[in-house]
């Protein structure tokens, strides 16, 4: 993405994200309403039953963009991505470890739990709230490569979700955090989603009233850029025996 395009991007998100985070004092608002459910342990993509530790997962590694603030537990982006999988006929138990308000260093905090059981892709969805607060674009990058690297050395499969940061602290900000996520996916060669909110981000009538949060029509969306890039991943994994019927 040229740098014109990534500062376009960037003014889209502050359209969808900045206004919220102006209003909610911290902590913000939305942590109360997911992380306190959420902050034991990773929740299921689904009402379903918890798979057995055996069964192999998916876990989606984010914020309330991932823990799907406002919709109902199978309206948000992971539950969709596992009933993609399901129908593709694959055998995966998704994971959504979204917290609301988590930020890049939270992640890493709370990442022994999240990989727990047999986990096989990581989808890693961290750094809107980096942006939000203009924290280090390096820190960003530090955060995530531990993560990354954590779970490469168990042998999961990640794949990086792309932000943008909003445009409040300045051009040279916005590139640089937006480079962060395509270095990381070069450096560590991961199938790289450029930007998770593609779609979505400054479109009024696929967010929630308070503009940040996609609806349920916009978290489908979200589903179709993430399942563009999970496909192939599981695929890949299918033709070594992992994650299809049977294995």
């Amino acid at each position: 993405m040229s740098a014109g395009r990534t500062i376009a991007a960037a003014a889209i998100l502050a359209g969808t994200v900045a206004c919220g985070a102006r209003e909610d004092p911290p902590p913000r608002q939305e942590a109360t309403s997911v992380a306190a459910s959420t902050a034991a342990a990773p929740r299921p993509a689904s009402d379903a039953p918890t798979s057995v530790s055996s069964e192999a997962r998916v876990v989606v590694l984010g914020d309330s963009l991932t823990a799907g603030l406002g919709l109902a537990v199978d309206e948000a982006y992971p539950a969709l991505l596992e009933r993609r999988l399901t129908a593709a006929g694959f055998k995966y138990h998704v994971v959504n470890a979204g917290i609301s308000g988590d930020t890049s260093a939270g992640g890493v905090s709370r990442l022994e739990s999240a990989l727990e059981g047999n986990v096989r892709i990581l989808i890693l969805a961290l750094g809107a709230n980096d942006g939000l607060r203009g924290l280090p674009p390096e820190q960003l990058k530090q955060n995530l490569s531990q993560i990354i690297e954590r779970a490469q050395a168990r042998g999961i499969s990640v794949i990086l979700a792309g932000m943008e940061a909003p445009p409040n602290f300045g051009a040279e900000y916005t590139t640089a955090f937006h480079n962060v996520y395509p270095a990381l996916a070069k450096q560590y060669h991961l199938p790289l989603v450029p930007f998770l909110l593609a779609g979505v981000a400054g479109v009024p009538e696929l967010n929630q009233r308070d503009q940040m949060h996609p609806t349920a029509e916009g978290d489908g969306i979200v589903a179709d850029t993430v399942w563009k890039v999970l496909e192939p991943v599981a695929k890949r994994l299918a033709g070594r025996g992992e994650g299809s019927p049977g294995s």
